[in-house]
């Protein structure tokens, strides 16, 4: 089998499909495993995070660098979401990297792009109301990359749980032939889950923004409480009481759910997720814990 790229090797940047299926292949008939992870750019440590594990169990890793226009409302901040290039480049050279995939939108997205792929059931609650199309703008954007890169793997982050069981149902529905890899959420020193988002919070913002990871953490600490009765609603509690800390925070939801389906865990379920959401006046950040507790949690 070939060499891996070596960190520190720029790889190669393509928007061409075609491109991109003609290296790939070449790599899985010299018996490569392929692993892809696919990004919206501004690169940070939890996408680096995700190359390295899949580096680390032996796939060469392709990366795809897309501002996905199909994923954002009308009021949302396509526009403004931060775009770096020359810093991704610089990043994914030292990550060892085989290929990035960068399509064009005008081309991958075209005018007149009308087929969606719609998730049900897990895609409705929580981001799905509040965000409405916005998952289906994931789910159409992930499969084309899925066709054209045709990877073993698919790296995804915690960060983005309810992201990540919205592909798990649309992988298992549509029979991708793919593995789904989960990497860990990946936090700065004072628990703020890094985003690509956070560079557009202000010294303030930025300041508030650890409130969301004390409250998970509040809201795990009231599910562990000795006693039974309504742990998650005293959850939900707790962590609202904590997110209330933090003036410039406007809180989108605080909840327990049940990890698969984001709706509230089934009577005598012993683990779920917590999961919190909350708009700053220049972001709206997310954030989760995975929890267990023993005894009646509903």
């Amino acid at each position: 089998m070939a060499g891996r790229r070596r960190a520190g090797s720029p790889p190669p940047w393509t928007a061409d499909a075609r491109a991109v299926q003609a290296r790939v292949r070449a790599l899985r008939a010299r018996g490569a495993r392929i692993a892809f992870v696919p990004t919206m750019g501004f690169l940070h440590a939890g996408h680096l995070s995700l190359i390295a594990r899949a580096r680390d169990g032996g796939a060469r890793v392709v990366v795809s660098v897309f501002v996905n226009p199909l994923q954002f409302g009308p009021r949302e901040d396509f526009k403004a979401y931060p775009r770096d290039k020359g810093g991704d480049a610089r990043l994914l050279s030292r990550a060892g990297v085989e290929l990035v995939y960068a399509p064009r939108a005008s081309a991958f997205t075209p005018v007149g792009h009308a087929t969606r792929v719609v998730v049900g059931g897990v895609a409705e609650p929580l981001e799905g109301e509040l965000r409405p199309g916005h998952f289906a703008g994931v789910a159409t954007v992930v499969s084309k990359l899925l066709h054209v890169v045709e990877p073993d793997e698919l790296w995804l982050g915690q960060k983005d749980a309810q992201q990540v069981a919205v592909l798990s149902r649309m992988l298992t529905d549509l029979d991708f032939s793919v593995r789904l890899r989960v990497g860990p959420t990946v936090r700065e020193k004072d628990g703020l889950a890094l985003s690509s988002r956070n560079v557009r919070l202000t010294r303030e913002e930025r300041a508030q923004a650890p409130v969301l990871y004390r409250a998970l953490k509040a809201g795990r600490a009231a599910l562990a409480a000795p006693g039974t009765g309504r742990r998650a609603a005293a959850a939900e509690r707790a962590m609202r009481r904590v997110l209330r800390a933090a003036p410039l925070a406007r809180l989108d939801y605080a909840r327990l759910v049940d990890p698969a389906s984001f709706r509230p865990p089934a009577l005598g379920a012993r683990r779920g997720l917590l999961v919190v959401a909350a708009r700053f006046p220049s972001a709206r950040l997310i954030d989760n814990l995975k929890v267990r507790w023993s005894g009646r949690a509903a």
